[in-house]
């Protein structure tokens, strides 16, 4: 057993990314990580060193990862799913519970290298884009093109022929390029210096005319489980005006997500402490804010690993 932990422990960061890209949940992706050395551990007795210990933890993972997804919905995001407003009167639809959302993950759970690097292929704009693409064609994808596996090592792991690998990957990619820019680099990989601490200020203080100077005019603006989403500055901050920010509402902890600058949400209850609402992950092009992901879901504040609740006059935990 010793033995086992000190040849397959090390991997166990990177086999978290390559699960929560295929499932598009950390809830999941742990699951399948668990599932996966449990299933090695009791395989490596038998374990013949014809591939490296990581192409075989790699194998048992993706294996065990499509057979979970035989039965499980892919996880959207609400741009996934229709057409954005842009003006923020509409009427906002109901929470949707039923859909399997999209979920971000902590970069404190992955490899930090990985991810400085831009190597983690964990961008949410790109974990968004995999969930489109049929469970093989993602693996195949994610194994050939964030992982640099061979085309022939892709195809033992899958139980496959080279030639069906080439194929799903060609698939794959003029998939993922009618999805949109999705590449890392567009995303850029700083964020907490002035421009997140201006956000967290004007946020928390309702400015709605200093938001406006933080957002591009092109601004998007999404919140799983609701399904409407909003584009436009003019949309986004009117919506968050008029429907979200009220001065001292509200108590944003900075942290990483998915290789991203994000927000734990903390929303002050009648008590007068601040309870858990949800994660922000924000995208930053050019200096400026692109994309706000507002995952309204308490469950997922936990898994970064503060306090659930904050107390105090300054929310503090």
């Amino acid at each position: 057993m010793t033995d086992f932990a000190a040849r397959t422990e090390q991997f166990r960061p990177e086999l978290l990314a390559h699960c929560y890209r295929l499932l598009g949940s950390i809830h999941d992706a742990e699951d399948l990580v668990q599932e996966t050395y449990l299933r090695a551990w009791r395989a490596f007795g038998g374990f013949e060193g014809r591939s490296s210990v990581r192409r075989w933890l790699y194998k048992i993972a993706t294996t065990a990862c499509l057979t979970a997804l035989e039965t499980r919905a892919r996880r959207p995001l609400p741009s996934g799913l229709g057409a954005p407003a842009d003006d923020h009167r509409v009427a906002v639809a109901a929470a949707d519970p039923a859909v399997p959302w999209l979920q971000p993950i902590p970069d404190a759970l992955l490899d930090p290298a990985a991810v400085v690097a831009g190597r983690a292929g964990v961008r949410l704009a790109f974990v968004a884009a995999l969930q489109l693409l049929p469970a093989r064609q993602r693996a195949v994808l994610t194994l050939r093109d964030v992982l640099a596996f061979g085309t022939a090592e892709v195809a033992e792991m899958l139980g496959t022929t080279p030639a069906a690998v080439d194929s799903a990957l060609r698939r794959a990619r003029g998939r993922l390029a009618e999805a949109g820019p999705v590449q890392e680099d567009l995303a850029e990989p700083t964020g907490r210096g002035r421009l997140l601490d201006s956000y967290v200020e004007a946020f928390v203080r309702a400015d709605a005319g200093a938001l406006v100077t933080l957002l591009r005019a092109d601004v998007e603006l999404e919140m799983p489980p609701i399904p409407t989403w909003f584009t436009g500055r003019d949309a986004v901050v009117g919506f968050l005006s008029h429907r979200v920010l009220r001065p001292g509402a509200w108590r944003l902890v900075p942290t990483r997500a998915n290789g991203q600058p994000a927000l734990l949400e903390y929303e002050k209850a009648s008590d007068g402490r601040f309870a858990a609402h949800g994660v922000q992950v924000l995208t930053v092009v050019g200096g400026r804010i692109a994309r706000i992901t507002a995952f309204n879901d308490a469950t997922l504040v936990p898994v970064f690993g503060p306090a659930p609740t904050l107390t105090g006059e300054h929310g503090r935990p």
